[in-house]
């Protein structure tokens, strides 16, 4: 028997693997790029799972594939790119999943802002009247106020993200919003002031049951960068039930029936608003740190979720173990990747620490206002989340990302370049 996997996250396939076997299940692994997954594939048995490399954006293609594929009974596609792929093939092939048309929904931050809204679930709607022109423009000010943040409707890590304070910004914003490739269509929100956090979830039959929560620090404004996580963040049991409560109706309220989802949203003053919906666990080593803090494989209930079973997460008592935390590393500037200094020292610091590689030597590293631009991750563990983030804080303070200048383009025939190095 077999479950597909319509690509990955960059860690948790040996999870996947795992928990597969532990279900009696073969995984398969459908990738453009099994490069990708170097740093998870070098630490497995070279027969752990079958790789099948092909254009996992090729519907067609790939739904031949799998009719081909003895034994099919399920398909797991767990990041946001392929989200929609992989829900269009699970309906052409019948095999089990969330509804298709909750999929599209989640994948669209503006319908899911609508959707909470007419809920009761948060105090605005989105606005998608940001067009450069004085009527959208004066419209934008009027329903979303300032500060608001101007985002793709299908943007993945924290790209096509701007930060709008006053009307000076704004201009800005639009104006450079205008000139980017965005995946969906650029709309408005109210800045949400307050620490972000990311509630992973797992849902089956309408229910939600709340496994943790993560913390999300943030860069400095105006960027959202991403830079330090720790699971799981320690309420006080009236507040963790009182959001396992809101995510439950919030859930709820767009459809969501049967799967892990990672919610990230912020505490403001006036309670919980949700920033997205992401149906699938958390990326980087959230699902790592899940894994080693609650002292269970979550990896299983995706899978099982995926055969249409109820997952045995929903119900299971969760042994627990260390709480985790994580530092993204990136680069001091753009450039060439070339290395991590300081390695050698994670060995003398305290919390089983350990650098968890991205990039590879020689790719070039140009955004470092959002998540393309990490090379690595520094994990470390503790018995609290607090006692965790001071660990992995103090590790990656240790290390240096190491770029060289990006080279110049070397002159061709013609007055034409040619790529350099």
């Amino acid at each position: 028997m077999t479950v597909a996997c319509l690509e990955s996250l960059t860690f948790g396939l040996g999870h996947l693997v795992r928990a597969a076997d532990r279900l009696g299940e073969r995984l398969l692994l459908l990738t453009r790029d099994p490069a990708y997954y170097a740093y998870e594939l070098d630490r497995l048995p070279g027969d752990a799972l079958d790789v099948v490399v092909t254009d996992t954006f090729d519907v067609e293609r790939v739904a031949a594939l799998l009719r081909r594929t003895p034994g099919l009974r399920g398909l797991v596609s767990s990041t946001d790119t392929w989200t929609l792929t992989g829900a269009a093939l699970a309906e052409r092939l019948g095999l089990p999943g969330l509804d298709p048309a909750v999929l599209r929904l989640t994948r669209d931050k503006a319908a899911v802002r609508d959707r909470l809204h007419d809920a009761g679930l948060t105090r605005a709607r989105a606005v998608e009247s940001a067009g450069p022109d004085r009527e959208a423009r004066g419209l934008l000010l009027k329903e979303a106020g300032l500060p608001l943040v101007l985002k793709d409707t299908a943007g993945t890590g924290s790209q096509n993200v701007w930060l709008v304070r006053d009307e000076g910004e704004l201009d800005a914003a639009l104006a450079e919003a205008s000139g980017r490739d965005l995946k969906g269509r650029l709309f408005a929100e109210p800045y949400f002031s307050g620490p972000v956090y990311s509630a992973e979830t797992l849902t089956w039959d309408g229910r939600t049951r709340l496994l943790g929560v993560s913390s999300r620090l943030m860069s400095p404004e105006p960027h959202f960068r991403e830079e330090i996580t720790a699971f799981p963040v320690a309420f006080p049991n009236p507040q963790r039930t009182s959001l396992e409560s809101w995510l439950d109706r919030v859930l709820a309220a767009i459809g969501y029936t049967d799967r892990p989802a990672h919610v990230e949203f912020v505490l403001t003053a006036d309670g919980p608003e949700v920033v997205e919906v992401n149906p699938r666990i958390g990326g980087a080593l959230v699902g790592e740190g899940m894994c080693r803090a609650l002292g269970v494989n979550v990896y299983e209930a995706v899978l099982e979720a995926a055969l249409g079973r109820r997952p045995g997460l929903m119900d299971a008592d969760l042994p627990g173990g260390p709480a985790v935390a994580f530092v993204l590393g990136y680069p001091a500037a753009p450039g060439v990747f070339t290395g991590v200094a300081g390695l050698d020292r994670l060995t003398d610091m305290p919390g089983t620490c350990a650098w968890y590689p991205v990039k590879q030597v020689g790719e070039r590293i140009e955004h470092l206002g959002d998540s393309r631009g990490y090379a690595g991750i520094v994990y470390a563990e503790a018995e609290t989340a607090e006692l965790a983030t001071h660990r992995a804080v103090t590790a990656a303070n240790a290390l240096r990302v190491l770029t060289n200048p990006i080279p110049d383009p070397i002159p061709g025939p013609a007055g034409r370049t040619a790529p350099g190095g």
